[in-house]
């Protein structure tokens, strides 16, 4: 009896799983990240109209600038991690490409997978380093003038 390859369908609801949290995470500090600027933003008008110190606005200028490190950290992280999770998922459904099977009136003949040619890995071209030659230069001779006084002749 022939047997059609079949998906590891657990394996896919947990790689999209994964990318699910990824992507809700991504959204979830996006909005963070949102809510933050606004409110320094709002305490930034507020030392506009001379309600909070300079000194308190730099404090919180501090505070908000590692914050906004900390969500962008965290926001690159889960782009990585949602990428890892499709790219996983993009291999595992590719994998599925269908063998082909015929049906003759000898039974079923097919069932060879298609090979595939693998790509021969190419060695970097070495780049050649050669010494360049200096030209010699000649030193040119200099030559000091002497300076010649000029005579007075007697009369």
């Amino acid at each position: 009896m022939v047997q059609v390859k079949k998906m590891n369908e657990s394996f896919f609801a947990k790689i999209l799983k994964e990318f699910n949290v990824a992507g809700e995470l991504l959204r979830a500090r996006q909005e963070e990240k949102q809510g933050l600027l606004d409110d320094f933003d709002s305490e930034s008008k507020r030392f506009f109209f001379g309600k909070i110190s300079e000194r308190t606005l730099v404090s919180s200028v501090k505070k908000t600038n590692a914050e906004l490190q900390r969500l962008d950290r965290d926001l690159r992280t889960n782009i990585a991690k949602s990428r890892r999770a499709a790219e996983k998922a993009s291999r595992l459904v590719s994998a599925q490409a269908p063998i082909r099977y015929r049906a003759t009136l000898s039974g079923i003949v097919g069932g060879e997978a298609k090979v595939t040619k693998k790509e021969k890995k190419r060695k970097a071209v070495k780049k050649k380093v050669t010494k360049k030659k200096r030209k010699t230069v000649k030193k040119k001779r200099v030559v000091k003038k002497r300076k010649t006084t000029k005579r007075r002749k007697k009369k």
